[in-house]
């Protein structure tokens, strides 16, 4: 198979979606792979090491997506990318659609086949492919909440860990997940007092045992949100529904009730937010402020981190990846069902339930499509 890796274009984005160790993967499988000049540069890697690894460099995305069958990348194909798809051309990549009407309906009307990162599957229920990404923004949203609540970015002007004699910045994170157990651990190892909520009492006493008294658990509900939100310096949105838009679990009126000065940070930006009053931002211009509340709501937050985040990436994706080439992308859905979960949207059809559901578009079972 020819598969193709274009340089990423959304804003400060250094990631990119195959290395050069991955590449040589494919070669050694017998595929070809085209890689746009520069695509590596963000993680360090040029076209020599590229070309070392057995790939041919392109001058321009355009060639990249003509030429390829399957297109590897890291975020969502912007509109300028999304119209160069083809019919039956596989992309291979993160999509988050559900808060995103104008990208899916480029996709459907691409006729072509998309497989998401976010909802591939595996052993109980998991999403293997997330879970990189998760862990690190889970440990740079309490970096980059940190510095927010610095005067200079109208924080609050406090240090997360204190100081003896001084108390530490209080953390509410909201999820107990992949995304808010690694909030937690950076959160705690700064020294703050660290408080998780989450709905599933199983999930509550994995983490009561694994902080073991450092960091308080308490179930979920709006009651207990609102009580922890009236001393909360900092709090993490770290809660997902696979596929699904995020549930808005902070309302504009809570917001308005927090400490001027505070801050919020919504890891679950990518499926839409889950406090009221988030929206997209960028690296280049990262926060807003709403009621004196500092908010960092960055879409693509593991881009800042570009190597770390591409190489964990490419451990969870390379695999699928190689099914797809050695087999075909019928072929290796067909047998592998976590796979299949992947499939959003496939020859102008949109087969994930949970995107159907948030865009209110018809529902194709992907299994049909195989």
């Amino acid at each position: 198979m020819l598969i193709g890796t274009p340089k990423e274009i959304k804003n400060h984005e250094y990631r990119v979606g195959l290395t050069p160790a991955s590449v040589q993967e494919l070669v050694s499988h017998g595929h070809q792979v085209i890689i746009e000049t520069d695509a590596g540069a963000g993680i360090g890697a040029n076209d020599h090491d590229y070309e070392a690894a057995g790939a041919k460099i392109l001058t321009s995305a355009a060639e990249i997506f003509a030429q390829s069958e399957m297109i590897i990348k890291v975020k969502e194909p912007q509109p300028d990318e999304c119209k160069m798809l083809r019919e039956d051309q596989i992309l291979y990549t993160y999509l988050h659609l559900a808060p995103d009407r104008v990208q899916t309906e480029l996709l459907i009307k691409s006729g072509a086949v998309c497989i998401a990162y976010e909802t591939i599957t595996g052993p109980d229920n998991s999403l293997p492919l997330l879970a990189p990404m998760s862990e690190v923004a889970g440990r740079l949203a309490v970096q980059a909440g940190a510095h927010c609540l610095e005067k200079p970015q109208s924080g609050l002007g406090i240090l997360l860990g204190g100081v003896p004699g001084v108390a530490p910045a209080r953390v509410l994170i909201i999820g107990g997940g992949i995304v808010g157990d690694n909030a937690a651990v950076i959160a705690r190892g700064m020294g703050a007092e660290v408080t998780i909520l989450d709905r599933s009492v199983p999930r509550l006493r994995e983490l009561d045992n694994k902080y073991q008294g450092t960091a308080r658990c308490l179930y979920s509900n709006t009651a207990t949100i609102e009580e922890e939100l009236a001393t909360t310096d900092m709090v993490v949105g770290a809660v997902l529904i696979p596929g699904a838009a995020a549930p808005k679990l902070l309302s504009r009126t809570m917001i308005s009730n927090m400490k001027a000065g505070s801050v919020v940070v919504d890891v679950a930006i990518d499926q839409g937010g889950c406090f009221e009053t988030s929206k997209a931002t960028t690296h280049a211009e990262p926060t807003y402020i709403v009621d004196d509340v500092v908010h960092y709501c960055v879409a693509n937050m593991p881009g800042a981190v570009p190597k770390t985040s591409t190489y964990a990436l490419n451990n969870a994706t390379l695999p699928h990846a190689l099914s797809i080439a050695n087999h075909g992308w019928k072929k290796a859905l067909a047998n592998d069902d976590d796979l299949l979960n992947g499939l959003n949207v496939c020859h102008g059809k949109v087969t994930y339930q949970a995107v159907s559901d948030a865009l209110d578009l018809t529902y194709t079972p992907a299994h049909e499509m195989v």
